[in-house]
């Protein structure tokens, strides 16, 4: 009786003076990983554009991994939602420029939940043999969900366009962005898997022969994949040459602001064109074969304004080619941003209506709720624009022009479809002037360049007021200009029809990571509960031996 009352008395005696150094290590078991996650969220935001640290995303997924592997599934639901902070709240910050920081922090708090439950998933998977692969599949399966909900989905930030620059470009040819993705992410775990089992393999002595083959396969597959598929890419000429000129005619003033100059900003672009045609009149500049426009280049309509029509008329005279005009139409009490195709000889001929329209910029959803919250939100969506519904391909001086607005180009299925449609030439106009000189410009460049190898075809980027460009089928920029400034870009580029592996196969590779995912969800799973009910049945016996 003695010996027992010791035995349960003394842990009384000591748990005062060991609970404050058992509270403190407790702390920094959860503060340190919370920390480490949100850091490598920044790191990984730091490998965007406008830097060119594509490799920093490398570190940032191995940091990522550490702080996962082997935790809760709860756990990492709270990791993964420090992490996507850390990586979506600076990335996004320009969508609070013009509209102030609500919109902003709305944005990242919903966008974090994917990433949030990325993290979970990557817990389950981490127990798993060749877990890298497991957990590189769910961070797809979360940009796919990512790309379509809610409201049609929002693909900014998928790994892939932060690539541009890196030696794992080739791969979107191969298979598009969820490929180019994966091999990044997947690396990235590759990485950390290399260093656990080297510091693992230091005390023990022992590397399992198995472990050690997956983390470096996933490492050097990616890479001898990406060096494998530079065969595919390719700027060559397969249906001739077109000699293209990209407009920037420039706007009055950055901000919302813009958009009540909408005459001015015709005017701007009529004029850079006019200006254009002497050069090519004095010799200096080759003659284009067809002239581009950007988004909101022409927001009175020329439909039914004959003074805005006039201005567009005189300008398509004067370089003596068509022009893909930008505009604003209103058709049959609907609101369409709208590309117009414009023949000097006949006028407007052809029309193509975006189809990705951008929730809370073009059309607002829940629009009672939200003004029920604010109504300065609604008065900055007054009229929803409606959504056209078949692909844009202007024929222009025989060349089929593929034609993404915008938005549009963060989707893959909207950049496919025009070149499934016949396109040899992709134009994705834009106007960025409503974010002022903010990274929004440079991450959508960079994400051109990416559809540009994923299709290889020759992009052109004419922005209202800059960063206007143009790319070559293996995504290099050839020409860009300035910021805030009109301007014209004149080239002679290739003209391509074939089809690479990722626009021959479209959603498939996605379809197939996405369903590794959750194949190796559900083996997690099943492990997790088959442990569980053979540690009831061992731990019975035991319990009841305890008793007696």
């Amino acid at each position: 009786m003695t010996a027992t009352a010791t035995s349960v008395d003394e842990p009384e005696q000591l748990e005062p003076q060991a609970a404050p150094a058992s509270r403190g290590a407790g702390l920094a078991r959860r503060l340190v990983p919370a920390a480490v996650a949100a850091l490598s969220g920044v790191l990984l935001y730091v490998s965007f554009p406008p830097r060119s640290l594509w490799w920093l995303a490398l570190p940032a997924f191995a940091v990522f991994g550490w702080s996962l592997r082997g935790r809760t599934w709860k756990a990492g639901l709270g990791l993964g939602y420090l992490f996507g902070l850390g990586f979506l709240l600076p990335l996004l910050v320009w969508t609070g420029v013009e509209v102030g920081p609500g919109p902003w922090l709305a944005l990242v708090a919903i966008e974090a939940v994917y990433i949030a439950l990325v993290g979970a998933g990557i817990t389950l998977v981490s127990r798993l043999p060749a877990w890298p692969l497991w957990a590189a599949a769910v961070w797809i399966a979360g940009e796919a969900a990512r790309a379509r909900a809610p409201f049609g989905g929002f693909p900014w930030g998928k790994i892939a366009f932060g690539q541009a620059d890196g030696v794992f470009l080739p791969l979107a040819a191969a298979g598009g962005t969820p490929v180019l993705g994966f091999a990044v992410v997947l690396c990235g775990f590759g990485l950390y898997e290399i260093v656990r089992l080297v510091v693992a393999g230091r005390s023990t002595r022992v590397v399992p022969r198995g472990a050690a083959a997956v983390a470096l396969l996933s490492v050097a597959v990616p890479v001898v994949g990406a060096l494998a598929a530079r065969t595919v890419v390719s700027d060559k000429a397969e249906n001739g040459t077109a000699t293209v000129a990209v407009i920037q005619g420039n706007v009055p003033r950055a901000g919302l602001d813009f958009n009540s100059q909408r005459r001015a900003v015709l005017d701007y672009h009529a004029r850079e064109t006019e200006r254009l045609a002497a050069q090519v009149e004095a010799g200096k500049v080759a003659q284009p074969d067809f002239v581009l426009w950007p988004e909101n280049s022409s927001d009175i309509d020329p439909f039914t304004n004959p003074d805005a029509r006039a201005v567009i008329d005189g300008a398509v005279r004067a370089i003596g080619a068509p022009i893909s005009v930008g505009g604003v139409v209103e058709r049959d009490g609907k609101l369409f941003n709208e590309q117009i195709l414009w023949d000097p000889a006949k006028g407007a001929v052809d029309t193509y209506d975006k189809r990705q329209v951008q929730p809370f910029g073009e059309y607002l959803p829940l629009r009672s709720l939200i003004g029920a919250i604010n109504s300065d939100w609604t008065s900055m969506v007054r009229q929803d624009f409606s959504r056209g519904t078949e692909a844009g391909v202007f024929t222009m001086d025989g060349t089929k022009v593929g034609l993404v607005t915008c938005y549009e180009a963060a989707f893959d299925w909207a950049v496919r479809s025009t070149v499934t449609d016949g396109a040899q030439l992709i134009s994705v106009p834009s106007n960025n002037a409503t974010f002022d000189r903010s990274e929004m410009t440079y991450q959508q460049l960079a994400m051109s360049r990416i559809r540009a190898v994923e299709h290889s075809r020759t992009v052109t980027v004419p922005v209202t007021s800059g960063v206007s460009a143009v790319i070559m089928p293996d995504g290099k920029i050839t020409q860009k200009t300035g910021m805030f400034v009109a301007d014209s870009l004149v080239q002679k580029v290739p003209l391509r029809s074939s089809q690479t592996p990722a626009t021959t196969l479209g959603i498939l590779p996605e379809m197939v990571l996405v369903l590794a995912a959750a194949g190796g969800l559900g083996w997690a799973v099943a492990t997790t509960v088959r442990g569980r009910r053979s540690g009831d049945v061992q731990e019975q016996p035991a319990q009841a031996a305890a008793t007696v």
